[in-house]
């Protein structure tokens, strides 16, 4: 699925140092940047969730004591 974006001067000198450097394609560092930022953007969307359920008091909060009680350690 082609996708165009426009990048800014900036970030398209960050991407070329790289490419410079190791011969790989832009196409390889832009792919790369998108695959490890959705597990980035996953991982904060998900906290921020969390986190908003624990401010609300829908997410059961543990203490430490606890969950050793519950472990048993």
């Amino acid at each position: 699925m082609p996708t165009a974006i426009q990048l800014t001067p900036d970030t398209k000198q960050q991407i070329n140092f790289p490419m410079s450097q190791t011969g790989r394609s832009k196409a390889f560092y832009l792919r790369e940047l998108i695959e490890r930022g959705i597990e980035d953007l996953e991982d904060y969307y998900l906290a921020i969730d969390v986190l908003e359920r624990v401010l609300t008091g829908t997410e059961p909060v543990y203490s430490a004591t606890e969950v050793r009680e519950t472990l048993k350690i």
